[in-house]
């Protein structure tokens, strides 16, 4: 398995790495090393460029996938060869977008979680809106505005975002460390833990922003009912 190097720093644009497998066609690469994050967790791929280092070669990288254990960069053309030194080159535009997504993603789910006690059912983060659904019965827009009022008062506060490892044994006895309905933690040694200071705390293997203010702010654009305790919110920060 290639070392992750997101998961230390999700703010790292530019890596050196070695291609260890080109598959099929000879569009699909695998590294010893990268720093795109692959589709996951409800999280969209990174895109950017794998520039050859022998001649300045540029190949973009337009998905990003786990495939047997590996992550595998799919480029737009054949050429690259096991052996090759490469530059990765992360869309650091695309990529500061998602973890502002994503993080508050994690704020509002502490929050509807703290108000409401719910449970997120399903997430999917996109460029312009991205979508959180909850099991919560009662749900109308004067509540959804109090949801979304407390999350942008704990943005407000500019929390510190942490990340680090813990034992899987461990992790898994605090409180509220998961916040999937009827979905754990995959089962491996250690989990990831993205805390929110003060805010939340779960276990994650997503990018995410350092401190909260850097999100901005929430904007909730609509809700939807989705079945009996099912509730869906669409968002967008600015």
């Amino acid at each position: 398995m290639a070392k992750i190097l997101y998961m230390d720093d999700g703010y790292l644009t530019e890596f050196d790495a070695t291609v260890t497998r080109v598959e099929g066609d000879g569009k699909a690469v695998a590294l010893d090393q990268t720093a795109f994050y692959p589709t996951g967790g409800g999280q969209p791929n990174d895109e950017g460029k794998l520039v050859r280092v022998s001649d300045g070669k540029e190949f973009l990288v337009t998905t990003v996938r786990k495939a047997e254990g590996e992550i595998l960069h799919d480029v737009c053309e054949p050429g690259l060869v096991v052996g090759d030194k490469v530059r990765g080159e992360i869309d650091w535009k695309r990529r500061f977008k998602l973890m502002r997504m994503h993080t508050a993603a994690h704020v509002l789910a502490a929050t509807v979680g703290k108000l409401a006690g719910a449970l997120v059912t399903g997430k999917q983060l996109e460029l312009q809106q991205s979508r959180i659904d909850f099991s919560v019965e009662q749900f109308d827009r004067e509540k959804i505005q109090q949801y979304t009022d407390e999350a942008n008062k704990a943005i407000a506060t500019n929390a510190p975002v942490k990340t680090y490892f813990l034992p899987r044994e461990e992790a898994m006895k605090i409180p509220g460390i998961v916040k999937l309905a009827e979905r754990m933690p995959p089962n491996i040694p250690e989990l990831r833990i993205v805390e929110i200071v003060g805010v939340d705390i779960q276990a994650c293997g997503g990018t995410h922003v350092k401190a909260v203010g850097e999100i901005g702010k929430i904007n909730v654009l609509k809700a939807e009912n989705k079945g009996k305790t099912n509730r869906r919110m669409y968002y967008k920060v600015e």
